[in-house]
């Protein structure tokens, strides 16, 4: 018996030791358990709130202003069940990214309270919601979302193949006054864009200014699929290379918001694309607390910041994927590939297809 049972143990040992050592296989376990953990918790009638089969046009209903949402919310869930609920937030960002999100949820509070206890303002009206069933081998994914955040996450054979959109805004952007006054939630993101902004002179500057005016919001909105025409500005390849340097350090501060192998993801594949194509532009004012835009635009991605709103103070920041949004294209690829499953495909594409997307900003 004894035989028999240390060929087993041994290579049960080995199996484990390549998934943990893997970062990726281990995030995406991660990701899976906290799923399917926070799942578990729930009871009948807020699991059926809070999933939706993985065709359903839901998953491409997203926005982040106040507005009514599916899923389950924060303060509808009991003590232990919200810890789940941070925990599977938790599995897909890194420590910064973490600190970012459940600052944005408490300024919700402060607008509570500078607002002269405005209900609509909600620290805990952050919804969670899980499509398809976790699995490391299906095709699943899942969502959260509220007043300035919406992180959304597609899952197919245990990769996560897009991490987009995902929004995250700051209102105020510069607390004022009360117990927080001098939080910055998403300081780095502008002092980093000015910086880059400033360290461009002569033809530079006369490129990177695309307008006078910033405009009122970020250009792509809460679109289902981003559309920019050609890209604006100036390019990393008439940089010099400190001012390179500066175009990727603020990609990077974007893109480490997510855990470390999902960032790198991320990074590779503008890399691949070209990172000499990365254009930067700029409208509005140059100086703090003027009205400020700025978009750092490749060939598959764009980045944009905003901050025109309540006098400047109030920053909408996104990343999109040109084509990767919401896991769209990578899974027709993946139908088209698989015949057998050509029915399904066209099934998923008539379903996704529908589903409601509006809301102005609050």
């Amino acid at each position: 018996m004894k035989k028999r049972l240390f060929p087993f143990l041994f290579t049960f040992t080995i199996i484990v030791s390549v998934v943990w050592s893997d970062p990726e296989k281990r995030g995406i376990t991660e990701m899976t358990e906290g799923a399917r953990r926070f799942l578990a918790s729930l009871t009948s009638e807020q699991r059926a709130k809070a999933t939706f089969l993985m065709p359903d046009g839901e998953r491409l209903n997203w926005h982040y202003i106040p507005r009514q949402r599916q899923g389950v919310a924060l303060k509808h869930l009991a003590p232990d069940q919200r810890k789940l609920a941070h925990a599977l937030l938790n599995s897909a960002l890194s420590q910064k990214g973490y600190t970012k999100v459940t600052k944005i949820m408490h300024l919700d509070q402060v607008l509570y309270e500078l607002e002269n206890q405005n209900p609509i303002r909600d620290p805990h009206a952050y919804f969670f919601t899980i499509f398809g069933e976790p699995s490391e081998t299906g095709e699943w994914g899942w969502r959260v979302e509220g007043h300035h955040l919406s992180l959304n996450f597609t899952i197919q054979q245990g990769r996560v193949i897009s991490t987009t959109p995902s929004f995250m805004g700051a209102n105020p952007a510069h607390v004022r006054q009360g117990p927080e006054a001098g939080l910055r939630v998403l300081a780095e993101e502008e002092d980093m864009g000015r910086r880059l902004l400033h360290s461009l002179t002569g033809s530079q500057r006369d490129k990177v200014i695309i307008d006078a005016k910033a405009p009122a919001d970020i250009i792509t909105s809460a679109s289902r699929k981003a559309r920019l025409g050609p890209p604006v500005g100036v390019a990393v390849a008439d940089m010099t290379k400190e001012q390179a340097r500066m175009v990727m350090d603020l990609v990077k501060e974007y893109a480490h918001r997510l855990r470390s192998e999902l960032a790198e993801a991320d990074l590779a594949k503008l890399r691949q694309a070209g990172v000499k194509k990365i254009h930067f532009a700029w409208a509005g004012g140059a100086e703090p607390g003027q009205p400020h835009y700025y978009r750092l635009q490749g060939p598959t991605f764009v980045i944009e910041y905003d901050n025109t709103q309540n006098n400047a103070n109030h920053v909408h920041t996104v990343w999109r994927d040109f084509e990767g949004d919401f896991g769209l294209d990578l899974l027709r690829e993946h139908y088209e590939r698989s015949h057998h499953h050509s029915h399904d495909h066209d099934h998923h594409l008539a379903k996704v297809s529908r589903g409601k997307n509006s809301g102005e900003e609050k």
